[in-house]
């Protein structure tokens, strides 16, 4: 998306859970550089938001090295059905409006998985951070959500659906989402989308990996001064994109071989087999029986 069809969403996106939320008695509190607007029923929960946010912060500006001048808004609900017709997902635990210095958290899922309120709000928070950083622009889509991954530890807004191993599944087949692709959207059906999350976090990792961390910095550098994706990339760590692409798929084809896919699957294969040999003796054991049946009538005729 271009960066005037980015902000169109945002507003529009911004307008929806408004009414939305306006429509239910809501309360603010602000305090340390935080505003949480909150549904009455979430004040624990909103107070929780406060206690936490400056250790958050303080994180995120030291892994980037930047102060987060801005003060963000922290939306809460518990209406799932108005946050799913909001983001047009179920997979989807929170959502950041960078252009508003908004975060929206659907709390009713922070009890299901892995999700705790304070990974979540790391997670958004730097969202916002690289917006501002890289001075709204420029920002590859992949790259946003791949950073964002990375210093949360892997807890992406996605993980709430089941596939985990889709990036293994396409390094075997060869059925990669190429980045190119991913640089301003992301795609719509839920498979596609989390293989997209996964692809992000990956390549980000790769990046760390074999260039060290402070290359993500230089690369976020590089965009702040107005250079574009490509030549941001080739600036900071020497190689083209497509080159870069290339060396990451040669190691995750490594990392992921037939081997490490089903040792990881032991389990299942064993009952798999089991299972064929379970129907196998069953199906001998109805030819033994007809066999033995057809002997006993053929002895009856003589």
């Amino acid at each position: 998306m271009s960066k005037k069809a980015n902000f169109l969403y945002a507003i529009l996106l911004l307008f929806f859970f408004c009414k939305s939320i306006y429509a239910i008695e809501t309360n603010i509190v602000q305090k340390d550089g935080v505003i949480v607007q909150y549904e009455k029923s979430l004040q624990t929960v909103a107070k929780e938001i406060i206690r936490i946010y400056p250790a958050v912060k303080r994180e995120l500006e030291k892994t980037f090295g930047s102060e987060i001048e801005f003060r963000p808004t922290v939306i809460l609900t518990d209406n799932r059905k108005d946050f799913r017709k909001m983001v047009g997902n179920d997979l989807v635990v929170a959502i950041a409006v960078p252009q508003n210095n908004l975060i929206v958290i659907d709390n009713s899922k922070m009890k299901t998985g892995p999700f705790t309120l304070e990974i979540t709000l790391k997670h958004e928070l730097c969202h916002l951070l690289l917006y501002h950083y890289t001075e709204g622009g420029n920002l590859p889509k992949w790259l946003n959500e791949g950073i964002s991954q990375w210093v949360t530890g892997g807890i992406s807004e996605m993980i709430m659906g089941e596939n985990k191993n889709l990036l293994k599944q396409a390094t075997l087949s060869g059925r990669f989402i190429p980045i190119k692709d991913l640089a301003t959207r992301f795609p719509n059906d839920d498979k596609n989308l989390m293989l997209a999350y996964q692809e992000s976090r990956s390549m980000v990792d790769y990046i760390d990996r074999e260039f060290g961390p402070g290359k993500i910095l230089q690369i976020l550098r590089h965009l702040k001064n107005g250079d574009n994706a490509d030549t941001a990339i080739l600036k900071g760590l020497s190689i083209s994109p497509e080159e870069l692409e290339s060396n990451w798929h040669d190691f995750i084809r490594k990392k992921f071989t037939w081997f490490t896919y089903l040792s990881s699957h032991l389990y299942q294969l064993l009952f798999f087999l089991a299972a064929l040999i379970l129907i196998y003796g069953f199906i001998q054991f109805i030819i033994k029986k007809r066999a033995y049946r057809d002997e006993e009538e053929d002895d009856t005729i003589v």
